[in-house]
């Protein structure tokens, strides 16, 4: 199990940007795929951007060239600059450690933070 903690979210207006971060426990970070996901009021959670060890990176069609994911495995930490933002974008984001490279949400494996809320609204 890896411990994270998201930090990063808040409240800001459409066309706005935000950046999020995931600091993960030291526990083999670097051997993880970590991604961020998000869940809306009444939806299901959808994978938004997930990363490799290797940096292998796959985006969801709805943020793509808006958001940007990354990882600094010195730092145990990735991060996902989301700019452009939309009221759609509006849920909580969690940060997940997983063993495997998943394209899509596949249930509640590996480890998962606890979220942080993002609210894109005027």
């Amino acid at each position: 199990q890896v411990q994270l903690v998201e930090s990063g979210g808040g409240l800001v207006q459409p066309g706005g940007s935000l950046r999020l971060s995931c600091a993960a426990s030291r526990n083999s970070f670097e051997i993880y795929a970590m991604g961020w996901y998000r869940q809306a009021p009444g939806k299901q959670r959808e994978l938004v951007a997930v990363i490799s060890s290797g940096g292998r990176i796959h985006y969801a069609d709805s943020v793509k060239g808006r958001f940007i994911i990354s990882r600094d495995n010195a730092k145990d930490t990735i991060y996902l600059q989301m700019d452009n933002l939309k009221p759609e974008d509006t849920a909580v984001y969690y940060c997940n450690a997983d063993q495997i490279f998943r394209l899509r949400y596949a249930g509640d494996l590996g480890s998962w933070g606890q979220g942080t809320q993002v609210t894109v609204s005027s």
